[in-house]
């Protein structure tokens, strides 16, 4: 069995339960499936809670309604774990939660080639454990955690994992909200089980070879997101100049290459991301089309580096725009509609007649209807007409159970 190194360190829930009545609004948001319940719909409690208790939601018949994890000091009061018939919150839980999770997910995994697999295991509220997201790289489970709630369980749910999956080592990643609270002693980037390698984890997808920093990289070290789109520009490439901005490790590039395309230009503001990038490609320069394919790159603004190459009269065959999120806040969505239409004019200053285009959003406050409309009214403005090849959402590994929990768009167009 796969040692546990965070027993001692973190705080036990035991039995530290409270009991929650919320609003007839929350009861049925919470019936109906929906993973939060805010804390102005809160209307009692049986006492003072402390983070990461049991809530028990009850109705106004005082009957069983759902039980997750209570903080008194976030927005979000209660995540939910489970509603319906009360159930019992022990190791077992989590067990049967990461197990239905992974029957989910079998068929992605069953036909992924190569003895490395990686994916999203658990897509947090989208898989009933809010909060909290497990990727797998090889038989390396990175847990991240988006709020405290977890540390009073954390123990109990790594056995589980360890239990169920029987990886060799589990690593804690948190985002910037978890890491600047209480941790309990714990770091960002902690090996909490078994152990691994210095270096980062090595990984397959599509039956490329990538790394995976676990402990500092990014996300969780890789985007697991984009698979099936960088597989698909994988089959759009050959003979064809790329250029793939926002290129982070090279996901979309190292697909493209092994695609057969003549010409890979990868561009990123960071430069330790692209020497990822640079790594990502020689992991598979052992196949004749990536050794064939010219790949560079460029440290620079994505908007800054695609003026500059549309004015040098650089053109390309497939352009592929991948942002971050440019709403990270309900106040930021019309700045993100302006940063999508930007985005499009230059991208197609930059697209040969017949070439395709490549554009996503990552931010659940921009609407795919909203997205999608966007870039067709900023190409309709550019004079260029979009015809469409494919619209893509989220894959099986990242599924999607309340309309927050839908983020990911994107779209393939052939620019005429």
């Amino acid at each position: 069995m796969l040692d546990v190194h965070v027993s001692d360190a973190l705080p036990s829930v035991g039995e530290r339960r409270i009991a929650v009545r919320v609003t007839a609004d929350a009861l049925r948001h919470v019936r109906a499936g929906h993973p939060w319940v805010f804390r102005d719909s809160i209307v009692s409690t049986s006492h003072d809670g402390s983070v990461g208790d049991l809530a028990v939601i009850f109705d106004g018949d005082r009957t069983f309604a759902a039980i997750g994890l209570y903080d008194p000091e976030s927005p979000i009061a209660v995540r939910i774990l489970h509603a319906g018939k009360p159930a019992t919150v022990d190791r077992g839980f989590w067990a049967a939660k990461i197990e239905h999770a992974a029957t989910i997910r079998r068929p992605l995994i069953d036909a992924e080639p190569g003895d490395r697999p990686a994916y999203r295991l658990i897509n947090g509220e989208n898989d009933e454990l809010p909060g909290c997201v497990v990727d797998r790289y090889d038989d390396t489970l990175v847990v991240k955690l988006y709020s405290p709630v977890w540390f009073a369980h954390l123990a109990d749910l790594v056995g589980a994992l360890a239990e169920v999956t029987a990886a060799r080592s589990v690593v804690l990643r948190m985002a910037r909200t978890v890491a600047a609270g209480e941790t309990f002693g714990l770091d960002d980037g902690d090996v909490i089980a078994g152990s691994i390698p210095d270096g980062p984890v090595l990984f397959t997808e599509g039956g490329l070879t990538f790394e995976a920093d676990v402990r500092g990289g990014q996300k969780t070290g890789h985007f697991l997101d984009q698979r099936a789109n960088r597989r698909r520009i994988g089959r759009l490439a050959a003979g064809r100049d790329v250029l793939d901005v926002f290129a982070a490790t090279g996901g979309f590039s190292v697909h493209a290459a092994a695609g057969g395309a003549t010409s890979v230009h990868s561009v990123d503001v960071s430069a330790p991301t692209l020497e990822v990038a640079a790594r990502n490609m020689a992991l598979n320069a052992d196949r004749p089309e990536v050794a064939s394919c010219m790949h560079t790159t460029e440290v620079g603004d994505a908007f800054d580096v695609m003026v500059s190459l549309a004015r040098s009269g650089a053109s390309y065959d497939i352009v592929v725009v991948d942002p971050p999120s440019f709403a990270q806040r309900q106040s930021s969505v019309d700045v993100a509609v302006r940063a999508y239409t930007r985005l499009t004019h230059l991208a197609l200053r930059l697209i040969r007649p017949g070439g395709i285009l490549m554009q996503a959003s990552c931010s659940s406050r921009v609407p795919a209807d909203l997205f999608f409309a966007t870039v067709l009214d900023a190409a309709d403005a550019a004079g260029r007409e979009l015809r469409q090849i494919a619209r893509t959402g989220h894959d099986i590994d990242h599924p999607v159970s309340f309309p927050e929990g839908a983020y990911l768009k994107a779209g393939f167009w052939r620019a005429l």
